[in-house]
C-alpha cells in the first residue's frame, strides 16, 4: 500500500496511523521530496480527473488564471501539494482522501 502526502499534513497523519494500527504495511511518498513520475500524475489524474486538484487550498489560490485553467497534470507537475490528500494504492485500487467510504474500504 502506498500513501501519496506530505509530512506535515494531519490527515494524511491520522491515515498512516490507523492503516498501520489494522496491519497493512504503508509506504509514505511524500510527493514534495520524492516528485511524482509522469505515469504515476497520468495515473491518478486518470482515476480521479479534476476532483484531485484541491481548489480551496492556498497552492490553488496562488496559481495564476493560466495555471487554474490548466489541465490537472500540468498543476499537479508544476506544484504537487495541490492534490487533494491523502491518495492511497491499495493492491491496484486507489482512493482519496480520508473518508468514511477510504475507511470502510480500508479498515
Amino acid at each position: 500500500m502506498i500513501l501519496y502526502g506530505i509530512p506535515t499534513c494531519d490527515t494524511c497523519k491520522k491515515a498512516i496511523k490507523a492503516l498501520e494500527a489494522a496491519g497493512h504495511a504503508v509506504t509514505f511518498r511524500d510527493v514534495r521530496k520524492d516528485l511524482l513520475t509522469e505515469a504515476e500524475i497520468d495515473k491518478i489524474v486518470a482515476e480521479f480527473g479534476d476532483r484531485v486538484i484541491n481548489k480551496s487550498s492556498t497552492t490553488y489560490r496562488g496559481f495564476s488564471d493560466f495555471l487554474k485553467a490548466s489541465e490537472p497534470e500540468a498543476q499537479i507537475r508544476s506544484q504537487p501539494t495541490v492534490m487533494k490528500r491523502p491518495v492511497i494504492e491499495a493492491g491496484g485500487t486507489w482512493y482519496l482522501g480520508w473518508d468514511k467510504a477510504v475507511t470502510d474500504a480500508l479498515l
